[in-house]
């Protein structure tokens, strides 16, 4: 929650905030709000358990309730977080609002507190696995660094690592992937859900090799890994296009050519969105299966071919490459939702 500030004595005193920016005229300009009033949005109050939940969802509506009555209307808010992240209650709006456009919009300052609360609970999905390891790796502080450079494995040695648990995250893109990959490595396409989708999916304490594009990439992802907490990469390797007789493949496709296959004879469809998004809109007749309950969800699907599908096909070729991996033939379906309807499959 954001602290209760004195706004009226710092005015008086033009003493700085640590929370609020001013003018030399002592008029505020903007305020810091950490991961509480977010751009249409709150920060989650489930992440210290569901059994606090709807007591932090209360406070929370009091604490932007409060910060909106002491701050004028053009005061810029600039949160910590929340455009797509995990934090945000709901999905976050605009790059940029201010406490008059947060008055109009952000259901904590346009409900009531009933109101808001029940919607909010209502509203909450799941949320990456290691962000319970976060806060007591914060707690107990830094260790000292590990400045070893990564090994760098050769095809053998990428193999025996895969045999033995370990896990290749290859950061190509998803359909180069798809053409040709090492058997039993998984697809993690380096972007803004890089991190999110691979902290939520690799077992805690799992030693991770790396494959990209470029050394440059590989550097970039592991920056990312170590923000929440994955500071030491056991290896990291180019490319594997020198390895073509040792590589794999399966088939990419989109929800034109799923229709054409449905048409044809019943097919096992896989969706691996998130609860809320199969709530809203799903195929009928498709197996649900969010992409963070699939590994140990491989069992219980159908057998035989599958098709699998997301909203945008990203979390699709994760889920494709753990099912391959797994011995699988799989489809992954790389389109967008939204085009499912317009190809004739049945929505509900």
């Amino acid at each position: 929650m954001v602290e209760e500030l004195p706004l009226v004595g710092v005015a008086e005193q033009k003493l700085p905030n640590p929370c609020v920016g001013y003018t030399a005229t002592g008029a505020i300009l903007a305020v810091f709000t950490g991961g509480s009033l977010l751009h249409g949005s709150t920060g989650r109050p489930d992440l210290l358990g569901a059994e606090h939940a709807p007591a932090l969802a209360a406070a929370q509506h009091a604490s932007a309730r409060r910060l909106a009555a002491m701050l004028p209307g053009q005061a810029v808010i600039y949160p910590t977080h929340g455009f797509g992240s995990f934090c945000a209650a709901s999905p976050a709006g605009s790059d940029g609002s201010t406490i008059g456009d947060e008055q109009r919009v952000n259901p904590a300052l346009t409900l009531d507190e009933h109101s808001y609360v029940a919607d909010l609970l209502a509203g909450l999905d799941d949320y990456p696995a290691y962000y319970a390891r976060m806060a007591p790796a914060n707690a107990a502080g830094p260790q000292p660094p590990d400045l070893t450079p990564p090994a760098t494995p050769d095809a053998d040695e990428i193999g025996r690592r895969i045999d033995a648990g370990e896990w290749v995250v290859d950061l190509r893109d998803r359909r180069a992937f798809a053409a040709g990959h090492v058997p039993g490595s998984f697809s993690f396409g380096y972007g803004d859900s890089f991190v999110s989708n691979l902290g939520w999916l690799l077992p805690a304490g799992t030693p991770v090799t790396l494959i990209g594009d470029s050394p440059e990439q590989v550097a970039d992802a592991r920056r990312d890994l170590a923000r929440i907490g994955i500071e030491r990469i056991a290896g990291t390797a180019g490319p594997p296009s020198g390895w073509a007789q040792r590589l794999t493949s399966y088939p990419v496709s989109d929800f034109a050519h799923l229709a054409a296959a449905w048409r044809q004879e019943p097919v096992a469809v896989l969706d691996v969105r998130r609860r809320l998004e199969w709530s809203a809109s799903h195929i009928e007749g498709a197996v649900h299966v969010p992409l963070h309950h699939l590994p140990t969800g491989i069992a219980d699907l159908p057998a035989g071919p599958i098709w699998v599908h997301c909203q945008a096909g990203y979390r699709a070729s994760i889920a494709a490459s753990i099912l391959h991996a797994a011995g699988r033939e799989v489809t992954a379906i790389d389109d967008d939702y939204q085009r499912a309807a317009l190809a004739g499959l049945p929505v509900v």
